[in-house]
C-alpha cells in the first residue's frame, strides 16, 4: 500500500502578529471585528489584507471601539458564526462589560491578547498585567512562548472552545513587543489539513438562531423576584465544569495536533531539565527562552536546576503543577505582572497555592451568588462539613455549593 503523501512544509518569515493572523485565516473564520491598539494593531491590519486579497473569506467589521467589538461578535456567534478578534491594554479594559458576558453565554470565541502593561503610568510596552487582570473573568487563557506556538495554539483554540464539554471563550496570549514584533521562521500547515483538524463549525449548543424558534438570551436569574438562586448556581456550576473539562480537552487537542502535524507543544505545563533537579524556576510566555539558556548555563556549572513553563494559565493546572514541582527543595516564580493585594505576582500565588493546597486540609464553600441569602443553617452546614474534614471523614479540596437547592 502506498504511503499517504502529505504536502511539503511551507515556511514563511513573519512576526508574531502575522503568525496569529495566518492562524485565523487557516481557521477560516466567518467574522472578524477589529479595533487597533498598540501592540496589536498590525495583527488586524494583516487580517484586513487577507480579506482584501480574498485569502480569508470573512466579513471584517471595523467598529467604533472595543466595547462594540465583542458586542458585534456576540450576535455573530449566536447566529452560528466562527469569530475572532484581538486586543490588549486599555482596549481590553474598554470591552470589559461584553468580555464578562461572553463566558456566561457559553460562547466558544477566540481572542488574542497581545499582552502589554496597563495604565498608569503611561506605557505601551509588553507585560502581562492586562491579561492577568481578567484572569478570573471565566475565559480560558493560554500563553505562548514562540512564534510557531502562536500560530499552532490559535488554531487549536477553536477546537478547544467548540468542544461541547467546554463551550467557553479562549484567550491566546502572546507577549507585546517580544513576540508581536519579533521575526522568525514559521511553518504554515496545509489549509486542507487544518480544515480536517478543526471539523465543521460547532459554535452553539443548539441550532443557530432561528426566527421560527425564538429564545431568550441572558435572562434575569436569582435574587428577589427571580426564579431563585438555584438557577443562577446551575449556570455557575456549568461554567466551572466547562473550565475543568477544558484541561483534558487541551491535552487531547494538543496530542492530536502533534500526531497530525508533527509539532508538539506542552499542553498544560512543560518541564525542562527537571529529571534530577533539586530546585526549579517557573516561567510563563516568551521569557522562557532566556530562562532555558540560563538553566543550561547553570547546569554547566554543576547546579541541579530545572524549569517549569506554564502554558495553560486558566483553568490553572493544579495537579500538573503539583506533580512537577512538589519534590523541589525550592522554587522561584517569575511574573511579568503584579498582584497588588499580595505584593507579589499572580503566577506566584497560583503556583504556591497549588503546592500548599494539601498543607492544611480545606474545603471551598461557595454561596451568596446573585443576592442569595447565607443563613445560620448554611453556616451550620459549613461547620458540619469542616468538622468531618478535621476527623478525616471528608475530602480536602472539595467545593460545596451552598445555595444549589434554595
Amino acid at each position: 500500500m502506498n504511503a499517504i503523501l502529505k504536502p511539503k512544509p511551507n515556511f514563511i518569515v513573519c512576526d508574531g502578529n502575522e503568525a496569529a493572523a495566518w492562524a485565523v485565516s487557516l481557521a477560516q473564520v466567518d467574522m472578524v471585528a477589529v479595533y487597533p491598539i498598540t501592540p496589536q494593531s498590525s495583527l488586524v491590519e494583516y487580517l484586513a489584507k487577507f480579506v482584501a486579497d480574498g485569502r480569508l473569506k470573512a466579513e471584517i467589521v471595523d467598529v467604533e471601539g472595543e466595547h462594540s467589538v465583542l458586542s458585534v461578535l456576540h450576535g455573530a456567534a449566536l447566529a452560528g458564526a466562527r469569530t475572532y478578534t484581538a486586543t490588549c491594554g486599555p482596549g481590553l479594559a474598554f470591552m470589559f462589560e461584553p468580555y464578562m458576558r461572553t463566558p456566561g453565554l457559553r460562547m466558544p470565541m477566540v481572542m488574542t491578547i497581545v499582552t502589554r502593561d496597563t495604565l498608569t503610568p503611561q506605557s505601551v510596552w509588553g507585560g502581562h498585567q492586562d491579561a492577568m487582570s481578567v484572569r478570573e473573568a471565566g475565559w480560558i487563557q493560554i500563553y505562548c512562548e514562540t512564534l510557531q506556538e502562536v500560530l499552532d495554539t490559535t488554531i487549536m483554540a477553536y477546537r478547544i472552545a467548540e468542544d461541547h464539554g467546554v463551550m467557553l471563550p479562549v484567550n491566546v496570549c502572546h507577549d507585546g513587543n517580544y513576540l508581536s514584533f519579533a521575526t522568525g521562521r514559521v511553518e504554515l500547515p496545509d489549509q486542507a489539513e487544518v480544515a480536517a483538524f478543526l471539523g465543521s463549525r460547532d459554535v452553539n449548543w443548539h441550532a443557530a438562531l432561528d426566527p421560527e424558534r425564538p429564545m431568550a438570551i441572558d435572562p434575569l436569574t436569582g435574587g428577589a423576584g427571580g426564579p431563585g438562586p438555584a438557577l443562577f448556581v446551575r449556570y455557575r456550576q456549568g461554567q466551572c465544569a466547562g473550565m475543568q473539562n477544558a484541561l483534558g480537552v487541551i491535552e487531547k487537542v494538543h496530542a492530536e495536533w502533534a500526531e497530525r502535524f508533527g509539532r508538539s507543544h506542552a499542553p498544560l505545563i512543560e518541564g525542562y531539565r527537571m529529571e534530577d533537579a533539586d530546585y526549579a524556576i517557573v516561567t510563563i510566555g516568551s521569557m522562557t527562552g532566556a530562562a532555558k539558556d540560563a538553566v543550561d548555563a547553570a547546569r554547566d556549572r554543576g547546579e541541579r536546576v530545572g524549569l517549569a513553563k506554564v502554558k495553560t494559565y486558566r483553568p490553572f493546572p493544579i495537579k500538573a503543577v503539583a506533580a512537577l514541582l512538589s519534590g523541589m527543595r525550592a522554587i522561584g516564580v517569575v511574573d511579568r505582572s503584579v498582584s497588588f493585594g499580595w505584593n507579589s505576582g499572580p503566577l506566584y500565588q497560583d503556583v504556591t497555592g497549588a503546592l500548599h493546597a494539601s498543607a492544611v486540609p480545606a474545603i471551598s464553600f461557595i454561596g451568596g451568588l446573585a443576592g442569595a441569602d447565607l443563613t445560620v443553617g448554611h453556616f451550620a452546614r459549613v461547620i458540619e462539613r469542616t468538622a468531618d474534614l478535621a476527623r478525616g471523614a471528608a475530602a480536602s479540596g472539595d467545593t460545596i455549593w451552598l445555595n444549589e437547592h434554595d
